[in-house]
């Protein structure tokens, strides 16, 4: 955590839920209480006076609810970042993946189940490595900014990888000779936010089915998937088991569940399983991953962007083993350079893109199969 504390407002309507974040976070080293708001209306007028670098956001209350204090902190420009804290519900869901889309940095769930003494410290955790993943972003804008840094527009390849053979070159021989049949992206923290900025700027006349799996609760995909499809050129949707794989679909993994594929009677079709978390997780990169590189070989496209942990090293480097190209999410762009980090410092990334260059390199890639129109 950073030396100079990250000074946090609370904004929640029940002083219950407020007295419960307030002693979670006086847990957490290195953050700083600096207030508290029981709607939004208080809480823009304490964001003024008291500065408070992020809040933790509830989304209904009264007076002013949490879309707005979002909505009028993007319109006036405000670097103060939020975290909500969404219910387990179809709404919450919705409202959430609506909260992201107006600059909340993340989101957390309000715990059930267990006991308040359990509960208490999953929403620590989890506050804990939100609060830290803010603070690492937070910082990674003020050095590119600081310093006169931008992030680069056009693509460039891994370092380990330069040294080897002009892997900038090799891409676009790859495109050239093997143009992806299908792209398969892993993605997780800092995915939904992602992934609103990547995917519209795929074209409707992509070729290509695109499969992703997000870390993400139940429920929680379906609705960003509904959300998505409202802003892509191309048509997504949350996956279903026996689902054909269709070119200019995208297919996101539901939460909770794995995703494969499989070829069967001539065709590809998705299953969807209830078998265990890899990696600790459900949907797992590495699952998805695997079954793409059976099926499709070099005929596949991997990309893998933000995320903590290692989901999806050992995917990518089963894809490449098959001849297929991977691209990579860059450091700076990323909210956690975890999933990344191994396959550009092993090589296995053809190419290492930034946030806003991935499309463009998807694109590019299986150019020459796209469709006349749609």
């Amino acid at each position: 955590m950073a030396e100079v504390p990250i000074r946090v407002l609370i904004v929640d309507d029940t002083v219950t839920y407020r007295r419960i974040i307030s002693n979670v976070l006086a847990g957490i080293p290195g953050v700083e209480i600096v207030g508290t708001a029981s709607n939004g209306k208080i809480a823009l007028e304490k964001i003024k006076r008291l500065k408070p670098d992020i809040l933790t956001l509830d989304l209904e209350m009264p007076v002013m609810d949490g879309l707005e204090v979002l909505r009028q902190l993007k319109s006036a420009g405000s670097e103060v970042g939020a975290i909500v804290l969404s219910t387990f519900t179809t709404e919450g869901a919705k409202s959430t993946m609506t909260a992201l889309s107006l600059g909340a940095f993340d989101f957390v769930l309000k715990p059930t189940g267990g006991t308040p003494e359990e509960n208490m410290e999953t929403l620590r955790d989890e506050l804990r490595l939100k609060i830290k993943n803010f603070d690492r972003t937070r910082q990674i804008h003020k050095i590119l900014h600081g310093k006169g840094i931008h992030t680069p527009s056009r693509t460039s390849a891994p370092p380990a990888a330069q040294k080897k053979s002009g892997p900038a070159e090799r891409m676009h021989r790859i495109a050239a000779t093997k143009t992806p049949k299908v792209v398969a992206l892993g993605i997780s923290t800092g995915g939904p936010k992602s992934l609103t900025r990547m995917l519209p700027n795929l074209p409707g006349s992509l070729a290509v089915p695109v499969l992703i799996v997000q870390h993400m609760p139940p429920i929680f995909t379906k609705s960003m998937a509904n959300d998505l499809d409202n802003r892509c050129a191309l048509s997504v949707c949350e996956a279903a088991d026996g689902q054909l794989v269709e070119p200019g679909n995208v297919y996101i993994a539901p939460g909770g569940k794995q995703m494969k594929i499989e070829w069967e009677d001539g065709t590809t079709l998705i299953r969807i399983t209830d078998d265990p978390p890899e990696n600790s997780c459900r949907p797992s990169v590495d699952y998805l991953f695997r079954s793409v590189a059976e099926i499709y070989g070099a005929r596949a496209l991997g990309v893998i962007m933000t995320g903590m942990g290692s989901d999806g090293s050992k995917g990518c480097r089963q894809m490449k083993q098959r001849g297929a190209s991977i691209i990579a999410q860059d450091e700076a762009t990323c909210v956690v350079f975890g999933m990344p980090r191994e396959p550009i410092e092993q090589g296995i990334a053809d190419v290492v893109a930034p946030l806003d260059g991935i499309a463009a390199e998807i694109t590019r890639l299986v150019g020459k199969g796209v469709l006349a129109c749609r």
